[in-house]
């Protein structure tokens, strides 16, 4: 039992770092995930909160969520556009990083070729999650967001794959071509087929349920159960929540109301900040700066010679894709993809398994891993916006900018307005004071409200946008209203179920009409 509170604690000290350092960064222009890391690292010095950061925990505990909830927001038609690409770059570019990064590492380092093609198949999973945060932010191109994430989605279990069959190759000293390739695909291809069964399966079960509380179930068990029976039969856990995630994202929400799809995204976008926060911060406790610090040469080597091959691999992979209809990236893209090519949880899960017979190179490897993580996530991460600013990839229009400074403008001077009135009428401010303020607000606020008028009145379309936005939290405000009217007995739920469905026709009127 004491164990038991021991263990709750540390997770609910975790839980409340991870919220105040959330709330920190909404001023803080630094990415969610570096801020979290840095501090990791700050309370490893305190030595406060102490938490084991095992391979099992991070595959099987915060992976599934993190791929599931990516994985839910692919849609078909984007996937499916650039596949080719996504596709290259998750099982070519693994492989030829794999070996790039292995060569320089072993002419680098004192790790033999064997053990430097071991670290190379760790490292050369990506995990973007600072980069895509940044693209949301700031309205990167979709399809750009498409790739980097899909090539992340498939290239996790790409690497795993790779990484056990150079392991094996390591341990023993036997290698067979055919086998090799045959393990590959057997365990790649098996992965996909239980996640896309699974995935199946439980959208058609979910298209014959209207209960959000069981929707929200159903797609939970989904997301870990297809991982642990993959690993269980042996197969890819990763690309089976991957495919999992894909199909259910896609066909799952056709059978829900339109409240339902709130729920279920709104949970799914909350398991995965939990999972993404908890994994970052633990990385940052999980580092020792003085291992790293007795290691720097071979880091930094390690660090250039994955840089290097994430070159190699996106510009000579996006020529030879360019030869192919849906397969030519534009070459700013290009330099967004080698960048953008953070590394993360999966390289660190991988390392932190690495097994015990290895002696002193498993140190070496885990040290080199850990290391190559903090500099891309310092360097890479936090240069990502200045970037996309330099290569003019920020795609938000310009009068949708101005109409957002004019309504801020707005709201802070009717705030700053009623603030001051609530002075007036406490005695905080004086008659005098308040005849000379109010219409000096009035003139301002009128000013600002013409300058909103005049940008919809050449624009439409900004008026729109923010009326169906409005509309829309109109009718969900309804349908909770209706609930908890069906909940406290006031109303039946022949009338409940009427009146919702009323409102789900309405809402998926609004979301028909902004596509």
């Amino acid at each position: 039992m004491e164990s038991f509170l021991q263990t709750e604690t540390v997770i609910i000290e975790l839980l409340l770092i991870v919220s105040l350092v959330a709330i920190v960064m909404q001023w803080i222009r630094l990415p969610y995930t570096v801020a979290l890391v840095l501090v990791g690292l700050g309370l490893t010095f305190q030595g406060a909160i102490r938490f084991d950061l095992t391979k099992d925990l991070i595959l099987a505990l915060f992976l599934p969520p993190l791929l599931f909830e990516a994985a839910f927001h692919i849609e078909f038609h984007n996937l499916r556009e650039r596949l080719l690409p996504i596709l290259t770059l998750a099982i070519l570019g693994v492989i030829v990083s794999t070996f790039i990064v292995g060569g320089l590492v072993a002419l680098g380092t004192s790790l033999t070729l064997p053990l430097a093609l071991v670290f190379g198949a760790l490292i050369a999973a990506t995990d973007p999650v600072a980069v895509i945060a940044v693209f949301r932010a700031l309205g990167a191109p979709k399809k750009l967001a498409t790739i980097v994430e899909g090539e992340s989605l498939f290239n996790d279990g790409a690497a795993v794959v790779l990484f056990n069959i150079i392991l094996a190759v390591a341990l023993t000293g036997h290698f067979n071509l055919f086998e090799g390739v045959w393990e590959f695909i057997r365990v790649s291809v098996g992965g996909l087929a239980i996640g896309l069964g699974l995935g199946w399966v439980t959208a058609k079960v979910i298209e014959r349920v209207d209960n959000y509380l069981i929707e929200t179930t159903l797609t939970t068990v989904l997301a870990f159960g297809s991982f642990l029976l993959a690993e269980e039969i042996h197969v890819s856990g990763v690309l089976a929540v991957v495919a999992a995630g894909i199909l259910n994202g896609n066909i799952g929400p056709q059978g829900m109301s339109p409240s339902t799809k709130i729920v279920l995204f709104n949970f799914w976008e909350y398991l995965a900040f939990l999972a993404n926060s908890l994994i970052f911060l633990l990385i940052g406790l999980e580092m020792e700066l003085q291992v790293l610090y007795q290691n720097i040469g071979p880091i930094v080597i390690a660090a250039i010679a994955v840089l290097v091959a994430r070159t190699v691999a996106v510009y000579a992979l996006s020529w030879v894709t360019s030869h192919f209809r849906g397969g030519k990236i534009a070459l700013t893209w290009q330099h967004i993809l080698v960048w953008g090519g953070l590394r993360g949880a999966v390289s660190l899960a991988l390392a932190l398994g690495l097994p015990l017979t290895l002696g002193a190179e498993r140190s070496l490897i885990q040290a080199m891993a850990f290391g190559v993580v903090l500099i891309s996530l310092l360097t890479q991460a936090t240069t990502m916006e200045p970037l996309l600013n330099w290569l003019k990839l920020i795609s938000r229009p310009e009068a949708e900018l101005e109409y957002d400074r004019s309504r801020g403008k707005l709201l802070a001077l009717r705030a700053a307005h009623k603030h001051l009135q609530e002075m007036h009428h406490k005695g905080e401010l004086s008659a005098h004071a308040w005849s000379i303020l109010d219409p000096e607000m009035q003139a301002a606020e009128a000013e600002a409200t013409n300058s909103l008028r005049r940008l919809v009145q050449t624009d439409p379309r900004l008026e729109e946008k923010e009326i169906t936005k409005a509309r829309r939290e109109l009718l969900i405000a309804q349908r909770g209203a209706l609930y908890s009217l069906q909940h406290d007995g006031l109303i039946d739920g022949d009338v409940f179920s009427e009146l919702a469905t009323e409102i789900d026709h309405e809402l998926d009127e609004l979301s028909d009409g902004q596509h």
